[in-house]
């Protein structure tokens, strides 16, 4: 998935924010967005992510992810990490939406909402039919978002990982 940089202006109570694609100058900004995130949801030391790995991957020359930044002043408020997937059901590409974080004061004032309709763009642009993701059961004001931005809580499927040691097992088996 080849992206153009592109820069979209939102207006938010009455200040203007920037969603943009990031670029390999804003690392330290993503790795303190991951932070928050995980500390949001209760899981900061499960963090893997060093700014290193972070440049070999997302800005390399086959990325294996996408991040838009959402800024007011070219101060970072939040971002969205997203990458391709596809559906052999609809024999169509999509998105999967990995992490989407605002910074707490800046919550319930569009910003998500102009993610959101940047990674529909994006979807639409690449023929993607579907955009994917998970939200924590115990977390109600996302589950409302969500479904205020259309989309569907499917409650039939679970998230099923094997981990690191789970994948080294089933390897050497």
């Amino acid at each position: 998935m080849t992206l153009n940089n592109f820069t979209f202006v939102f207006l938010m109570h009455n200040q203007q924010f920037l969603i943009r694609d990031a670029n390999v100058s804003d690392v330290s900004t993503i790795m303190e967005l991951i932070r928050l995130k995980a500390e949001f949801d209760g899981c900061l030391d499960f963090v893997e992510a060093t700014p290193k790995k972070l440049k070999d991957t997302l800005f390399c020359e086959n990325p294996l992810a996408f991040v838009l930044l959402a800024e007011i002043d070219k101060n970072p408020i939040g971002f969205a990490t997203y990458h391709q997937i596809y559906s052999t059901f609809l024999a169509q590409p999509g998105i999967w939406l990995d992490d989407l974080y605002i910074k707490a004061e800046y919550r319930n004032r569009g910003v998500g909402e102009a993610l959101i309709k940047r990674l529909c763009q994006i979807a639409d642009k690449k023929g993607g039919r579907r955009i994917d993701w998970t939200v924590a059961t115990h977390n109600a004001p996302a589950i409302q978002f969500y479904e205020k931005m259309g989309a569907q809580i499917i409650q039939r499927v679970r998230l099923c990982r094997l981990d690191r040691e789970a994948i080294a097992r089933r390897v050497y088996v």
